[in-house]
């Protein structure tokens, strides 16, 4: 006997899921800098995707998830705009596959720490730049600003990192 069609949508996204879990959390952790946050944002934004799953493509989920979690990283800024964003360090680190996107600086703890000095825009931008290896225009598109936005704040928020004088050299090779 066959799957149903509801059936074979929970088998898709579980799938996806279990496909993307590990860049997710990573990214997430990325844009908040803290485990259990990051771990809600994930959940949140996987939330909002099930919710959409049968409209989203399938080729094309990796993104949509992704832009959900800056989407909602950047409600969480606007609505804590004066807070700062706590680093929390523990003994929890993001799944090892991703030590290949991180040959300039093996420290992720360093890294984590440096982007909490910016803000939930520049963070966001940074993140998506440099980590997932977007052009200019798709972080443009994903953050909902211009393409020279998304220049003058990688540009000033690689600035602030520089001038912090212990990310100076981890962000040299960037620009």
């Amino acid at each position: 006997m066959g799957m149903t069609a509801t059936q074979a949508v929970d088998a898709e996204f579980t799938a996806f899921v279990a496909t993307h879990a590990g860049s997710l959390r990573h990214v997430a952790w990325l844009l908040t800098g803290g485990r259990e946050t990051a771990e809600d944002l994930v959940q949140d934004a996987l939330l909002k995707t099930w919710l959409h799953w049968r409209r989203i493509d399938t080729q094309t989920a990796w993104a949509y998830t992704r832009r959900v979690m800056v989407n909602l990283a950047t409600d969480r800024w606007r609505r804590r705009r004066y807070e700062t964003v706590p680093v929390e360090m523990g003994d929890w680190r993001p799944d090892a596959a991703a030590d290949a996107s991180f040959a300039a600086a093996d420290d992720r703890a360093f890294i984590v720490r440096q982007l909490a000095h910016l803000t939930a825009r520049e963070r966001a931008i940074v993140v998506l730049r440099y980590y997932a290896d977007l052009p200019e225009a798709e972080v443009a598109e994903e953050v909902g600003v211009s393409v020279g936005t998304v220049k003058s704040t990688c540009s000033r928020a690689l600035a602030r990192l520089r001038s912090r004088g212990d990310a100076a050299e981890a962000t040299r090779s960037l620009s």
